[in-house]
C-alpha cells in the first residue's frame, strides 16, 4: 500500500546554485548533500521544516537517469523557462510573497485571487516556475471565475 509521496525531483541546472536558492532564498533547510557511487552522482535534498516527509531532490539533468541528449534537451527547456516544478502552500501568500520578493527571488505574477486561493508564481534560479498558494479552506462557488 503506498503511503505517501516522500521524494520529488526538480531539475536545475547547478546543484550548488539551486541549494542556495533553495535554502537562503526559499527558507527550506537541506536534508542530504552525498555522492553516490563510483560514478560520483551528487545527491542533493531540501524541504520544509514543517513537512519532514516529503524531500525535494535537486538533480542536474545526465546519467545514470539520462542518456545525453534526453539530458541537452532537458537542460534547453528548463534554461528556457518552460516547466512548472509545483506549488508551494503558505498561510498568507501577500506576505509571504513580499518577503520572498526581499529575499530576491524572481516573480513572473504577483498575488491574485484565483478560485482554489491566492497564488503568485515565481521562478527559481534555474527558470524552472513554481506556485505560491494560500489555499481557500472552502471553494467559494458563486466567485466569478
Amino acid at each position: 500500500m503506498i503511503t505517501g509521496l516522500g521524494i520529488a525531483t526538480i531539475w536545475v541546472l547547478d546543484q550548488d546554485s539551486a541549494k542556495a536558492f533553495f535554502i537562503e532564498k526559499l527558507g527550506l533547510e537541506e536534508r542530504t548533500d552525498m555522492t553516490l557511487g563510483e560514478g560520483g552522482m551528487r545527491w542533493v535534498t531540501v524541504g520544509a521544516k514543517d513537512q519532514p516527509e516529503l524531500q525535494l531532490t535537486l538533480m542536474v539533468p545526465g546519467p545514470p537517469s539520462l542518456d545525453p541528449e534526453s539530458a541537452a534537451q532537458l537542460k534547453a527547456l528548463i534554461a528556457k523557462g518552460v516547466l512548472g516544478a509545483g506549488a508551494f502552500n503558505t498561510d498568507d501568500c501577500h506576505a509571504e510573497y513580499k518577503a520572498l520578493v526581499g529575499r530576491g527571488v524572481s516573480f513572473v505574477q504577483e498575488p491574485q485571487e484565483r478560485p482554489y486561493g491566492i497564488e503568485a508564481l515565481f521562478r527559481d534560479d534555474s527558470g524552472n516556475w513554481f506556485s505560491l498558494t494560500q489555499p481557500r479552506t472552502t471553494l467559494d462557488e458563486s466567485a466569478p471565475w
